[in-house]
């Protein structure tokens, strides 16, 4: 395998897993950039947005629900909704089309938007949900909306989870047609999420476009609806009680804190292809490490360009070919 383990190093950063949204941008002026983040209505995108619009950006968020999205986001300034189902190529195409009609070009482009723990569901052409959702629709996206992508300067950043550790890219049964096990899909899809972003860079780094994928960390957001409340129990993030007891967890001003810095920070600058953890460069995965650390899988650059030509294939959609 060949993986890029020489820049994935902790720089350190001097922030870590406490560190929230405000100070990562604190002294940050983002007026007159644009940004899209996906999922940005609820959980940590919704963070995600609010923290960008305080900095001074413009924010688009795509959303499935529409009228949710204007609900949560009511108050905020300088934001714009607009239809967006991740799940339906179609959907993407058409979000894209009108996106690109405005002739404006995007600063910030956060795949924030993700599903977890689904059941089996089949998408489109018989895709597996969660590979479908967190991953292809993304990578649709992402293509589809390149030419609006400012080619001196932008960052993609893609929301990958420690639940890449649960899998790599099943290249055998990447749909599970052989038997469905819910955390190996989500696992395979975060994989996908980092891989994604290690491909993106290699391909926009010459433009001026660098990409990154991150852990956000343990947040308690509606991304546990799948889960019941035993499964949360047993896991150790509740009491019997439904209160939170699991330490690890951060808040959603945390949790979204990685993402930001990503987006914003001129501390990766000349960088890219990383994986982030805990508002810095995240370390290459050893064995004494349980919650931390970049399985190589996850950065393996061989395995990235596998993903994305596959990817290519199965969506129609390729801004390199």
């Amino acid at each position: 395998m060949t993986t890029s383990t020489t820049a994935q190093q902790p720089l350190p950063s001097g922030f870590d897993a406490t560190t929230t949204t405000d100070d990562v941008l604190k002294g940050v002026d983002l007026t007159g950039r644009l940004a899209l983040v996906t999922g940005g209505y609820s959980g940590i995108g919704i963070e995600t947005t609010r923290a960008l619009v305080d900095a001074g950006a413009e924010v688009i968020v795509p959303a499935r629900r529409v009228e949710t999205a204007l609900e949560q986001l009511a108050g905020l300034d300088r934001v714009a909704v607009d239809a967006l189902d991740l799940g339906d190529l179609e959907s993407v195409r058409t979000f894209a089309e009108r996106f690109l009609a405005t002739n404006r070009t995007l600063d910030i482009l956060v795949d924030s938007a993700g599903i977890m723990a689904a059941p089996e569901t089949r998408v489109g052409p018989g895709w597996e949900s969660q590979l479908a959702t967190n991953h292809l629709g993304h990578f649709a996206l992402v293509n589809r909306l390149w030419p609006a992508i400012e080619p001196d300067g932008a960052r993609v950043v893609s929301v990958s989870s420690r639940g890449h550790h649960f899998s790599p890219i099943r290249w055998d049964d990447p749909h599970f047609q052989q038997g469905y096990d819910k955390w190996l899909a989500y696992g395979q899809s975060k994989t996908a999420n980092s891989l994604f972003a290690v491909q993106l860079d290699a391909l926009g780094r010459d433009s001026g476009v660098r990409a990154f994928a991150v852990h956000p960390g343990a947040i308690l957001t509606g991304l546990v609806r799948h889960m019941s409340m035993a499964e949360q129990v047993e896991a150790g993030y509740l009491d019997e009680q439904g209160n939170l007891i699991d330490p690890r967890f951060k808040s959603p001003e945390a949790g979204a804190a990685t993402q930001v810095w990503a987006a914003t920070s001129q501390q990766l600058d000349d960088r890219g292809g990383l994986y982030l953890e805990d508002v810095d460069i995240a370390a290459p995965w050893t064995e004494d490490q349980v919650y931390t650390g970049v399985k190589d899988w996850a950065i393996d650059e061989g395995e990235a360009e596998r993903l994305w030509t596959w990817s290519a294939e199965l969506t129609g959609v390729d801004a390199f070919a």
